[in-house]
């Protein structure tokens, strides 16, 4: 089988998704990095695959797709063999409540406060931060309950979920105050195939 060519950003964790994705489906994967820093995402090549000039972008034999969670659809789809993405209306739905949750609460609560102190975005940290609690809340009540977001099996919705939480310590958001989160964590962290995003020395990881 040829390589999948994920382009990419070491820290960026929407990028980490379709990278987690790709390990935890045990395929063969070409990482072709994206120098945000360097504004790599705005120069023509790049944005003639994603006209965005946002990371992740999927290659698959010239399937090209971007958008983290659009791709996290496609493998399951394409490669997961009946796992990670329920085809039964309520399964599928479920799944979808947490992508949304992806796009909305975690990407205006920890991903954002995590944006303020990695890359020195301009946001309103105490903002961010209240959001991210807010939501917190809500998942570990949630995760009392299941395994997994979506039932004791994991999906993508775990996978959409899992990079900007587990690292939302370092835009000084503590996962302290919730058991059932951390222990979602820790289940993801022991798939076979797990991959790690880097950790910065950022907010509350300095101390740690």
């Amino acid at each position: 089988m040829h390589a999948i060519k994920l382009y990419n950003f070491p820290r960026s964790g929407h990028a980490h998704r379709a990278e987690l994705m790709l390990s935890l489906l045990q395929l063969p994967t070409e990482l072709i990095l994206v120098d945000l820093a360097k504004g790599a995402h705005k120069q023509p090549e790049f944005l003639a695959l994603n006209s965005f000039g946002q990371v992740p972008v999927l290659d698959d034999q010239g399937v090209v797709l971007a958008d983290s969670n659009a791709i996290l659809v496609y493998l399951a789809q394409k490669y997961g063999n009946g796992r990670w993405l329920p085809t039964d209306p309520v399964g599928a739905a479920k799944v979808q409540r947490w992508l949304s949750v992806a796009a909305g609460p975690i990407a205006f609560g920890p991903a954002r406060a995590r944006l303020i102190t990695v890359f020195g975005a301009s946001f309103n940290a105490d903002e961010a931060i209240k959001r991210s609690h807010d939501l917190l809340k809500v998942m570990d009540q949630e995760l009392a309950h299941s395994e997994f977001l979506v039932g004791n099996e994991p999906t993508i919705a775990d996978v959409s979920a899992y990079s900007y939480i587990a690292h939302a310590p370092e835009g000084n958001v503590s996962l302290a105050d919730y058991a059932n989160v951390r222990a979602w964590l820790a289940r993801i962290e022991a798939l076979p195939g797990f991959v790690g995003m880097p950790r910065t020395a950022a907010g509350l990881q300095q101390t740690a």
